[in-house]
């Protein structure tokens, strides 16, 4: 692409305080005015890192080492103030709530350009456009905890776009938001993408959502170095095994692909979307029938059948695990808004219950109110005998193990080993069998070498590793999570769902809020379905995804689903949601 580069990273290496090493290492690119770049690596690699050196938060801001150059429009970060840099490069971090700090959605966007001394007419147009381009000008004048997280998300990169800095850094700008918050997202990602005024650094994990808009991947290694740069298409399905040896996330059709390809279907060149894995499919004659239901999603031959009714009943001859009877949940007490409107639901025993919604619909806050996280009317909750809300916490703790959907809202410890060791010492336990369970934790997710280190200087996947860590150590017989795959690359996510799937076969309940539909279908044997507080249906996960209430709720189908549902030519695919059902190689588990 012509004209100089905006960034230029020439050996860059970044250690944290407290860090043994430094990640990312000796990393060296540049990026192209026009161009959008896709940084993808595993788990505590040093992505987010780069992405805070991108814009002079490191050094300037975050405690950390740098080594090598960071030159940001021809400017070295080390000279020059984040203010300065920030004229140049905008970002837009994971969590959209971090980054607001006025009343009003127009007051936001004006908040940067005002501290830069720009003229009050130029700031006021830069708002107008910004606000325009991501569709939120009729909204200008409303508090931003209004939005919904799809537009906050937006409201930040309005914000960004304000500051008129030729390149956009964007971390995870995704994560946590549901697929029409993030389809709202990546439209005017396109459209900045077209203007080529724009250079883009994605930190994505979502690339069933970013993969038609990236030119380009880069990828590190679990150590931090630079191992791909190459064409984004074109990387993603020649180096596929590559990348997903290294641990990375690839497409979920890309992986379905993968699957069948190994099985000896003729899928060639790999498709990176659904639209294109459906016509691979449809292009072959003849489809093996999709194996029966030997799923890894334990069995639910106790569950009640789908209710379309808000409801949900547990088996006559066992006691629910977890009851709620007209559950009402108001944000900020009494007089706040209701969230989670008169839910009645029973859980079994040994369910794998998924709760999915739009951003808005009240799974957290069902969630946290099932757990006892935050109080519920007086009896509108028991779990395993108790009211989770009223208990003390040393019996909640030995109930229920609960993971928030930010990592940080749980840490009260100084250290990842203290933090591990808080459940376990309330519940009285001797030294011994605090030192052996939290040794086991450290090693089940990859912590060892972190264990003095302070919660909160971990990267954002370790965070989401510690924060699930603390739940399962104390071996509470329920498990209640929100989002645990959050920041995770994909092996990690794979170990912590298959570590979750092996609990529940041996007896923990468990729940799981989650925007992933495919891990849903995947895992989940139940499914209940909430929108506008409410819960609208519940039952089995196949029974759900088959029938109205995914697009009722304002959702979308899976990947895997959107490519078989419309298959012409096999019919009989059109069932096929979870990866399990895909033919397999000879001899592979």
């Amino acid at each position: 692409m012509p004209g100089s580069p905006v960034l230029e990273l020439d050996r860059v290496s970044i250690r944290h305080e407290g860090a043994e090493r430094p990640t990312p290492a000796e990393v060296s690119f540049d990026v192209a005015p026009g161009e959008v770049v896709l940084v993808l690596g595993p788990s505590g690699c040093g992505k987010s890192t780069l992405a805070l050196a991108l814009d002079g938060l490191v050094p300037h801001a975050v405690p950390a080492e740098l080594a090598g150059t960071v030159r940001i429009a021809g400017l070295d970060s080390r000279d020059h103030p984040v203010g300065v840099l920030s004229e140049h490069v905008a970002m837009v971090f994971q969590d959209p709530d971090a980054q607001v700090v006025t009343g009003t959605v127009l007051d936001e966007v004006c908040f940067a350009p005002e501290n830069q001394l720009v003229e009050a007419s130029d700031v006021l147009a830069r708002a107008e456009r910004a606000l325009k381009l991501v569709g939120l000008w009729d909204r200008r004048t409303e508090n931003p905890d209004a939005l919904s997280g799809g537009g906050r998300q937006r409201l930040a990169i309005a914000c960004a776009l304000a500051m008129a800095a030729p390149v956009l850094v964007l971390d995870e700008p995704t994560a946590n938001l549901d697929p029409a918050g993030i389809d709202e997202v990546y439209a005017v990602l396109r459209e900045l993408a077209d203007d080529d005024e724009h250079a883009i650094v994605l930190v994505e994990h979502n690339l069933d959502a970013a993969v038609d808009l990236v030119d380009r991947v880069l990828v590190l290694d679990a150590d931090g170095r630079l191992v791909v740069d190459g064409p984004a298409r074109e990387t993603l399905r020649e180096r596929a095994d590559e990348l997903a040896e290294l641990g990375v996330w690839l497409p979920v059709s890309t992986l379905a692909a993968m699957r069948l390809r190994d099985a000896g279907l003729p899928i060639g060149p790999l498709p990176l979307t659904p639209a294109e894995l459906g016509a691979a499919l449809d292009a072959m004659p003849t489809l093996p029938p999709p194996l029966g239901d030997s799923s890894p999603v334990r069995s639910t031959a106790l569950a009640p059948a789908l209710s379309l009714a808000p409801s949900g009943s547990a088996p006559a001859q066992a006691a629910p695990a977890i009851r709620a009877r007209g559950l009402s949940v108001r944000r900020g007490g009494r007089r706040g808004p209701v969230v989670v409107d008169d839910v009645d639901l029973e859980v079994a025993p040994g369910d794998f219950l998924a709760i999915v919604g739009t951003n808005g619909a009240g799974k957290t806050s069902l969630l946290q109110a099932l757990a006892g996280v935050i109080p519920a009317p007086r009896g509108t909750v028991e779990v395993l005998g108790i009211d989770p809300a009223r208990a003390d916490a040393r019996e909640r703790v030995r109930r229920v193990g609960f993971v928030f959907q930010n990592p940080e809202h749980q840490f009260v410890a100084p250290t990842v080993r203290e933090e591990l060791e808080q459940g376990l010492r309330l519940q009285g336990l001797a030294d011994e069998a605090v030192t052996e369970a939290r040794d086991r934790m450290l090693r089940r997710f990859g912590l060892e070498a972190h264990a003095e280190q302070h919660p909160f200087l971990l990267s954002g996947g370790q965070k989401r590793r510690l924060s699930v860590g603390t739940a399962l150590v104390a071996g509470a017989p329920v498990l209640a999570l929100d989002e645990p795959t959050f920041g995770q690359d994909r092996a990690r996510a794979a170990e912590l769902l298959d570590m979750l799937r092996t609990l529940n076969d041996e007896g923990t309940t468990v729940l799981v809020v989650t925007h992933d539909l495919q891990l849903v279908a995947d895992y989940a044997g139940r499914l209940a379905v909430m929108a506008d507080g409410r819960l609208i249906g519940v039952g089995p996960t196949a029974e759900v995804l088959a029938g109205p209430l995914i697009e009722q709720s304002g959702l979308r189908h899976p990947p895997l689903a959107r490519a078989t549902r419309g298959l012409e030519r096999h019919p009989g695919w059109h069932g096929v949601t979870r990866m399990s059902q895909l033919p397999i190689a000879a001899g592979a588990s």
